[in-house]
């Protein structure tokens, strides 16, 4: 369905840090797979499907990653938002035949000071097809939880295919 409408990811990437991406919702599914996943996302976070962002698809292909970052937006760096993302859904649409882990680089008790952002290090989640992987972004408190660190390691072989669901505090959408 998002293959033909990929571009160059307009995510605020890095240099050396490339992928092609492309935003699809569910009202644009005449299948009404999406509306059922996000159905299914609702429950499992008990969020409202109304508070989540469209699908993001990227498509990672051999020597692309993503480096670390957060997915909740730091107010000292971009200012008050009227709405934060405070958690991450990322469902894996392929599976990677060598590479493209989502890397945690603190679950896995790396404490190391001045970590270089760009390694892949850490709790590493292996993508495989129909999986889906919840994270959360900000602790109760609504400050950013410095362990929802995360990144995409670099692809050695094959593709990857990740659809991300990003989902807000607040109303994003009228259902």
């Amino acid at each position: 369905m998002t293959k033909t409408q990929l571009k160059p990811s307009l995510l605020a990437l890095r240099e050396g840090e490339s992928a092609e991406s492309t935003f699809v919702s569910a009202a644009e599914d005449d299948s009404g797979t999406l509306e059922l996943i996000e159905q299914k996302i609702s429950r499992a976070t008990m969020i409202p499907r109304s508070h989540g962002e469209a699908f993001n698809v990227l498509r990672y292909e051999i020597g692309q990653k993503y480096d670390s970052h957060y997915d909740a937006f730091n107010p000292a760096e971009y200012g008050p938002q009227q709405s934060q993302r405070i958690a991450s859904f990322l469902l894996y649409l392929t599976n990677v035949e060598e590479g493209g882990e989502t890397m945690f680089p603190y679950e896995d008790g790396l404490k190391v000071p001045g970590y270089d952002y760009k390694q892949c290090v850490g709790l590493k989640v292996k993508p495989r097809q129909g999986d889906g992987l919840l994270f959360y972004s900000v602790l109760p408190n609504g400050t950013i939880d410095k362990m929802s660190l995360h990144g995409s390691c670099p692809v050695i072989k094959g593709e990857k295919w990740v659809a991300t669901k990003w989902i807000r505090d607040h109303i994003f959408y009228d259902d």
